[in-house]
This record gives C-alpha cells, sequence and structure tokens, in this order.
C-alpha cells in the first residue's frame, strides 16, 4: 500500500516537483514512521519522495547511526516505540522444518500474540536476531508469501531449524494460549 493511502503523510509539502533537502527527508521519514501503526515499505517512501531506494535505505542508516530505533522486518520499516508496560513478553525454543513454519506463526497470533524476532546461535557470528513483527494472520500470510518469492533461507536454517522467538502479548492467558499450541505441534524444545 501507498504511504498516502494508509495514513496522513504528505512529504512534498509546497511543490510535488520540488525535492527535500536530505534533513528535511530524513525529518519527514521520522514523522511518517512515528504515525505509522504498520511498517512502511521502502519502495513507497521511495515513490512518494521522489528518489530511489537505496537513498531511503542510507536515510534509514543515517537515523539508525543517530540514536532512531527503526527496524526493518520483511513487510517494511517501523518505529520501535516506547515499550508499554502493559504488555508481557516471553521468550520461547523451538525447532521445526521451513515448511511448518506457517503453522509455527499461525498458532501464536491465532491467539493473539506478536513474534518480534526471530534468534539463531550462529557458530561464528554468535547470536543473531532479526525482527519480525509478526502480528496477525496477515502478516504471516505475507511472510510466508515473501519466503516462496524471494527463495531465501530461514535464519534457523543455519542451526538445523533450532530458533528462539521474543514473544508479546497484553496478557499471560494469550502467551500461554501461543506456548501450549506450540508445545502440541511439537515445536518447543
Amino acid at each position: 500500500m501507498k504511504i498516502n493511502e494508509t495514513m496522513e503523510c504528505l512529504f512534498m509539502t509546497e511543490s510535488k516537483y520540488k525535492r527535500k533537502t536530505a534533513n528535511e527527508r530524513r525529518k519527514s521519514i521520522m514523522a511518517c514512521l512515528k504515525k505509522a501503526t504498520d511498517p512502511i515499505k521502502g519502495n513507497d517512501l521511495a515513490d512518494e519522495m521522489q528518489v530511489s531506494r537505496q537513498v531511503i535505505v542510507q536515510d534509514i542508516s543515517l537515523l539508525k547511526a543517530e540514536g532512531q530505533k527503526i527496524i526493518a522486518t520483511s513487510q517494511g520499516y517501523l518505529l520501535l516505540q516506547k515499550a508499554q508496560s502493559h504488555f508481557i513478553t516471553k521468550i520461547v525454543a523451538c525447532n521445526h522444518t521451513v515448511d511448518e513454519t506457517e503453522d509455527e506463526l499461525t498458532r501464536i497470533v491465532t491467539c493473539g500474540v506478536t513474534v518480534l524476532n526471530v534468534t539463531v546461535e550462529h557458530p561464528l557470528y554468535g547470536e543473531i536476531t532479526r525482527s519480525l513483527m509478526i502480528r496477525n494472520q496477515s502478516d504471516v500470510h505475507i511472510f510466508v508469501k515473501n519466503l516462496e518469492k524471494t527463495g531465501a533461507s530461514l535464519l534457523s536454517s543455519l542451526t538445523d531449524g533450532v530458533h528462539l522467538h521474543e514473544l508479546e502479548a497484553e496478557s499471560s492467558d494469550q502467551i500461554d494460549c501461543a506456548v501450549q499450541a506450540l508445545k502440541q505441534a511439537g515445536y518447543l524444545l
């Protein structure tokens, strides 16, 4: 989806043909990320800003270097907001095949739980963690379609399927539901 279809965040305020300076562009990116409730694709940012996707990637890198808590997910960029104290997190250790990925994620989100990230322990690099931010069945579908489309390997392929997920929910009952669903499928270690 285009940015202007999902939120009121227009980059070109004065003229559609006048580009913003790099600093103005980065301020606009931050303003949009602060307002966004869903990830924003780099291509959508590039289209709106009338620059290449590579310029957006560089802007995001510079913003991260300045200390902005921006994460790149498979669905786009998100700004990590201050954690709200009413959310509960839990780390679970899982093991499953690539073909079972959709089932694993579906079992978690069906309980109202968000999959924040995935972590594997690499023999050379140590811990590798990547953001997922999978909150619902639509996010699961997008993730699985991207996996199929790109032909990329899951991080867990580096560790024969073994990985950690950090889960987040509003209640311990939701977390317990997800843990039970994973246990029932035989995915928990």
